[in-house]
This record gives structure tokens, sequence and C-alpha cells, in this order.
């Protein structure tokens, strides 16, 4: 491959990878063409780009993104790689539980999920458990919400306990 047709190839990995907000590094060999092609139809069904490419190639493009130190992610970057893209941070991570049935293919190499490095397949269950930054955000507002709405429920039915009770004494003393 000639220098100019690598460099493409880099940046156009890099502008994958860029677009996406997490990555998941997997291991795929010995899956026959077939579940290959189940492989790649589940990740499109679900929104999640796969991309199989050489290590030295994934390596440049990591090295690339600015913004964001991937550089806990090149020891993983050995034997068949390809990465796993997408915008929902434990998307991968469920569709490779989906996809395993049986099986014990694809393999998690390592993940960068919101702002966190992820190393071997055993943290394929905490990155599947993993909520995203919004996520916590919204849980937090509800449960900072939760007393304030509570005491104005219990002081607008209070409110008008009071109220009906006044309105009843003073037709009574009328």
């Amino acid at each position: 491959m000639k220098k100019e047709d690598k460099k493409q190839l880099i940046d156009s990995l890099a502008q994958e990878i860029s677009a996406k907000s997490y990555l998941y590094i997997t291991d795929i060999s010995g899956l026959n063409a077939e579940n290959t092609s189940k492989l790649r139809r589940l990740c499109f069904k679900k929104e999640v780009k796969l991309i199989v490419a050489k290590n030295a190639l994934l390596k440049r493009a990591l090295e690339m993104q600015e913004g964001r130190d991937l550089s806990e992610l090149f020891p993983t970057l050995k034997g068949a790689s390809a990465i796993m893209l997408s915008d929902v941070n434990n998307a991968p991570a469920k569709l490779i539980r989906e996809f395993r049935g049986n099986g014990q293919k694809p393999i998690l190499k390592s993940a960068f999920v919101e702002e966190c490095i992820y190393v071997g397949d055993d943290q394929l269950d905490a990155l599947i458990n993993v909520k995203s930054k919004n996520d916590l955000i919204g849980e937090l507002v509800g449960l900072l919400q939760s007393p304030m709405q509570n005491v104005l429920s219990q002081l607008q039915s209070g409110g008008n306990t009071i109220h009906g009770l006044l309105k009843t004494l003073e037709e009574k003393a009328a």
C-alpha cells in the first residue's frame, strides 16, 4: 500500500472515531463469513459502526484524536482487531452480549466510554450497566426535586383541607 493511501486511510479512520463518542476494540477473528455477516447486520440494526483495520493504522488514527487521551488502549492493539463505534455508551457492549449467545466471539479487548478506559473482556458486564452522563444528571435532578415536590403537594393538600374546614366553620356560624 502506498504512503498516500495509508495517510488517507488513517485520516478516514480518525474522522470515523472522532465522529462517535464511544469506542470499543474487539477481536472478531475466527468468525466465519456467515457469522461475520450476521454481526455486521446486527451492528447496522443497533446503529453501531463496525470497522476492521490493521493495528498500526488504528493506532495512528487513535493518536490523532484531539481532546481524548487514548494511549491506554494501545497495548490492546495486538492480534486481529475491529472497532465498534457508537453514540450510545453501552450499545456495543449489549450487542456483544447478544451476539455471543453460546459462542465466544466477539471478545472485548478494551473500550473508551464516558471518559474512562476499560480493558479486558471481564469488563463487559460493567460496560452494559454504565449509565450515560445525561442519565445520571436526570436521576440526580429527580432525586433533588422529589422532596420539594412532596412538601409542595402536602402544603397544597393541607391548604385545601384548612380552606374547607374554615368554610364549613363559617357556614355553621352563619
